[in-house]
């Protein structure tokens, strides 16, 4: 049987130190394995190649982390901000508020910043405006992906009319409280937890950070959080053939939420570890630290967000497909996108960026998504346009006209439980800093990026399920 030497890997331009030890270590191992020489060799190279894929894969992990930290570029944490942001293309700026545009200016000033854009839904978040989108150069910045990673919309379509909801409304309702759960901690308990491949991800091993978070995710799948996540039936009508479906109204299941509490530890450990790295940031722009995708630390974090991304998507799957099974039904299509996010995509002159999408929603040619209004006005699914001057992306929403605070001290639960009544939701549970009067004219948003999307269908809320509490995740 052939062995792997120090020498042969030498031959192919591994260097010496502990490197080739590990590589000759993993190599042996595939050899006694069954593996070929030169398929070892093809495999240690790929390691070497791209290290952030094999942190999650036990035999390789080590390999990985050595050729990350003997590859890593010094950057000094002082790296100056610009004098003045770069410019960037902004939507509906008659409905963005001045904080938000200062918060993006910021964004656009780091060294790491190559291009960005503003949505008609943009208000101030944490480091960068929700509804913002920024391309970085081989960095990702924990806080403009955001406290919720992949928050993430779902909607499925049933073949059956939606007259439903108001023949048997007690049955609609009953799915919505006995198979979802809501708010801050939510999670299911023995029996009632949900089973999903993605609690087998390998990716759980990856850190210990992500060991110590699948229990949570293990409680919590199939659950969604406080604020504006919600679980709804309503009506949904199709204006094209689409999904095998020819155009009309009807029945479906709409969803908000993202990845929970693991989501939110992972971005808080790495948001934090991100302004530890960069300590003499001015503090309006500390929340914008980021992450060099060269260190060690910018490939765990991407590892642990695209895990956060997967079982986000798992999330809603379950909470569909049991809320769908306790009225009997099966869907006939789906449309889902995530949003606060981060993917790898390329510039018009092909420069490879990472483009993050804080409540904004990829838009890029003939990609589907959903634009949410509010617990009591109507969301469209959308088709996008490419926009290359929008980094290809659309709103996440309507977004807020209100702080959560603002609207508690406006809003009666009289005028918003009015303003429900008079489109005919029903409302379960949902604090009153989610009024639909918190939200801008969502027509207004879709009116303001219609060269962005076009819209290929509308959704009309009916019935909502929210949390009572207030909050964010």
């Amino acid at each position: 049987m052939d062995i792997l030497t120090g020498k042969i890997l030498k031959y192919h331009n591994w260097t010496d130190g502990r490197i080739i030890g590990i590589a000759k270590d993993v190599g042996n191992k595939l050899i006694e394995g069954g593996m070929e020489r030169d398929a070892v060799l093809a495999k240690l190279d790929a390691v070497r190649q791209n290290p952030g894929s094999f942190l999650a894969a036990p035999l390789f992990a080590e390999l990985a982390r050595e050729c990350i930290r003997i590859s890593q570029k010094d950057e000094s944490p002082n790296l100056k901000l610009r004098d003045q942001p770069l410019q960037y293309p902004i939507w509906g700026r008659e409905h963005i508020d001045e904080g938000s545009l200062a918060q993006m200016d910021n964004a656009m000033r780091l060294p790491v910043s190559v291009a960005g854009a503003l949505m008609p839904d943009a208000h101030v978040g944490y480091g960068l405006p929700i509804g913002g989108v920024l391309a970085a150069e081989n960095a990702v910045i924990p806080y403009a992906v955001g406290v919720d990673i992949a928050c993430r919309m779902r909607l499925s379509l049933y073949e059956v009319s939606p007259i439903l909801l108001e023949q048997k409304k007690g049955m609609f309702e009953n799915a919505l409280w006995e198979e979802t759960a809501f708010g801050m901690g939510a999670e299911w308990k023995g029996t009632r937890r949900a089973e999903h491949a993605v609690l087998d991800d390998p990716a759980w091993e990856a850190t210990r950070l992500l060991q110590s978070l699948r229990d949570n995710a293990v409680k919590q799948l199939g659950t969604s959080g406080t604020g504006n996540h919600f679980v709804e039936w309503g009506s949904f009508r199709l204006h094209e053939p689409m999904f095998g479906l020819q155009p009309g109204e009807y029945l479906a299941l709409l969803s908000h939420s993202g990845s929970r509490s693991v989501g939110f530890k992972i971005a808080d450990r790495y948001s934090k570890l991100a302004m530890e790295l960069h300590p003499n940031l001015d503090k309006s722009i500390r929340h914008l630290a980021w992450l060099s995708l060269d260190s060690e630390e910018g490939q765990e974090y991407w590892l642990s967000m695209e895990l956060a991304g997967r079982f986000a998507s798992a999330n809603h799957y379950v909470i569909h497909h049991r809320v769908a099974k306790a009225v009997g039904l099966k869907e006939a299509a789906v449309v889902e996108n995530h949003h606060n996010f981060a993917w790898r995509e390329k510039l018009p002159d092909e420069r490879e960026v990472i483009v993050h999408r804080k409540g904004a929603t990829p838009a890029g040619v003939g990609v589907l998504g959903v634009i949410p209004g509010s617990m009591g006005d109507a969301g469209y699914v959308v088709r996008g346009r490419g926009v290359k001057e929008s980094l290809e992306s659309a709103s996440h929403g309507a977004g807020r006209q209100m702080s959560r605070k603002a609207a508690l001290n406006s809003i009666s639960r009289r005028e918003r439980d009015e303003y429900l009544k008079q489109r005919g939701v029903t409302l379960l549970g949902g604090g009153l800093d989610e009024s639909p009067q918190a939200y801008k004219p969502i027509d207004e948003v879709i009116a303001a990026q219609h060269d962005l999307v076009e819209v290929v269908g509308k959704f009309t809320p009916k019935i909502v399920r929210m949390a009572d509490e207030p909050g964010d995740i």
